[in-house]
């Protein structure tokens, strides 16, 4: 167990915007066994029952801030609710295992009382993945942390769950390595979420996403069991079962510990940046430049509103940012093919301060936080797509929220790129009719968030583009899952039926049916739960 000055030594989550002043209430009521506040559990002899045997395995929390904390995380709608004292669904009570076998005995427990469990650890997540739908347990795993050992001769980290990305980098670092995924939620995010939510680094044209990176997983399954998969570098004895876990958000079983690949640190960094008189034009620069193998760690191209609003353009142009690490030799033929095919599609030098003005601000979240508290709608939703399509999933996704009653702004930058496509990363912003804080407001509020949600989903998907790229897909996105995976979503609706047939792990996310009760979110057309 780790003692207070280890404890104060780590990064702790950090809370996506303060509450509103009152008590924090659950603004959804759904199946709960403690009234709104999370006390009164004495009335109850099955919670009592329940807090008495989860005490017995781990320290436990009902205390009331700890709960409402443990309620939400960065879902930019929440955020809203929480200007209020709103969380989504406050838990009964928050159970924090120190190890591996303490997860084992808290999910035995849930089974036998029947009581769903979510977990938790960072809470930076966008889609509400981590929220209590249910209420019941929320498994904080933030004391499943560390880098437990490295083997650098083959370049493999073994690292508990818990362990935000600071942490994991600054011991890896030791033995001159790193792991190479760089996220926005970077300071703020854990292995365990990143694996869960198949997260992608802002490094990830070099690197990788997360599910690049993985090598093998422990798993705490539903009934208690303990599964390690992968474990090699490569592997042929039936389907990989690490990619069974990897992007379930906590839906099929638990992450404990994870192995990950680790790259030497490099010994150069170069840095370019371009404009392009079109975003068209930068896109085709990026489909040629890694269709010629050329992959940059960093490949970033902003349109027109982006680049002038933050990265040097005039409101025409669109800005590419280029940056590297590697060995000299692999770095300059990289950037040297880049420029080649940059110059091809009419680019001209923009100043490489561009670059690294982004590195100073690329993880700053406070315009969310600012805009939210002046009453704006305001979220981000990212896509792959095929390079054929990328135009076309541009056009359509800004055309459709441009019409959405309300919408003030959207605008988009490509953020990752792969062989056959890439990831379109679109922001929008609206404003309802008073950045007044009420019940009135707020319900104007979420529903001019769901008009833009619907059309910009939609829209990318009947042009080519995929559902979700690295935000996952939580409660936010689950609306979308049969219209974007088909008949395919049955497979995922039967895996969890196989291995939760209790439906005891984070229910009501994906997308998946859940017999917990009627869903919150999205809500009927009369307000209510379905």
């Amino acid at each position: 167990m780790p003692t207070p000055s280890e404890t104060n030594k780590r990064t702790q989550p950090t809370p996506p915007i303060a509450f509103g002043g009152g008590v924090i209430r659950s603004r959804w009521k759904v199946a709960a066994p403690s009234d709104e506040e999370g006390v009164g559990l004495g009335s109850d002899a099955g919670v009592i029952a329940l807090l008495r045997d989860l005490a017995a395995v781990c320290p436990t929390s009902t205390e009331h801030l700890t709960l409402a904390e443990h309620a939400r995380d960065w879902w930019p709608l929440a955020m809203r609710w929480a200007l209020q004292s709103q969380v989504p669904q406050l838990p009964v009570v928050v159970a924090s295992p120190r190890n591996t076998e303490e997860v084992q005995r808290v999910v035995r427990i849930c089974a036998a009382h029947d009581v769903p469990l979510t977990v938790t650890a960072g809470r930076s997540g966008v889609s509400g993945a981590s929220i209590p739908l249910f209420g019941g347990v929320v498994l904080d795993i933030n004391d499943l942390h560390g880098v437990v050992s490295v083997d650098h001769q083959s370049g493999v980290v073994e690292v508990m769950a818990g362990t935000f990305g600071p942490d994991l980098e600054a011991e890896v670092a030791r033995h001159s390595l790193t792991v190479g995924h760089f996220p926005q939620s970077f300071d703020i995010s854990t292995v365990g979420g990143w694996v869960a939510c198949l997260g992608a680094g802002q490094f990830s044209t070099r690197y990788g996403k997360i599910d690049e990176m993985v090598v093998g997983l422990e798993v705490v399954l539903a009934d208690g069991t303990i599964i390690r998969t992968g474990g090699a570098p490569a592997a042929a004895h039936g389907p990989d079962l690490s990619s069974l876990f990897i992007g379930s958000e906590g839906t099929l079983g638990i992450i404990t510990r994870v192995w990950l690949r680790a790259h030497d640190l490099a010994p150069t960094r170069r840095k370019a940046a371009y404009f392009f008189p079109t975003f068209s034009a930068g896109v085709r620069a990026m489909r040629e430049a890694i269709r010629a193998d050329a992959t940059p760690a960093v490949l970033r191209l902003y349109d027109a509103v982006e680049s002038q609003r933050s990265h040097g353009g005039d409101g025409r142009n669109s800005t590419l940012i280029v940056l590297d690490d590697g060995d000299r030799e692999i770095v300059d033929a990289t950037l040297a093919v880049v420029e080649r095919c940059a110059r091809t599609h009419g680019a001209v030098d923009a100043p490489q301060e561009r670059v690294d003005h982004w590195l100073a601000h690329r993880n700053d979240t406070s315009g969310l936080q600012a805009l939210t508290h002046k009453g704006f709608v305001i979220d981000t939703m990212e896509v792959a797509a095929p390079w054929s399509k990328m135009d076309q999933v541009y056009g359509e996704v800004c055309a459709a929220v441009s019409a959405v009653g309300g919408a003030r702004s959207v605008s988009a930058h490509v953020s990752h790129s792969y062989l056959d496509g890439a990831c379109i990363y679109f922001t929008f912003v609206g404003q309802i009719s008073s950045r007044d804080i009420n019940d009135e407001t707020t319900t104007e509020h979420q529903d001019l968030y769901l008009a833009l949600w619907d059309a910009a989903q939609r829209a990318a998907l009947h042009a080519g583009g995929n559902l979700a790229h690295h935000h996952g897909v939580g409660l936010n996105r689950g609306r979308f899952m049969r219209e974007a995976l088909g008949d395919a979503f049955d497979v995922l609706v039967r895996m969890k039926q196989a291995l939760d047939p209790n439906d005891l792990l984070n229910p009501g996310k994906l997308g998946l049916p859940t017999a917990r009760g009627e869903m919150a979110f999205p809500p009927s057309p009369n307000g209510m739960a379905r």
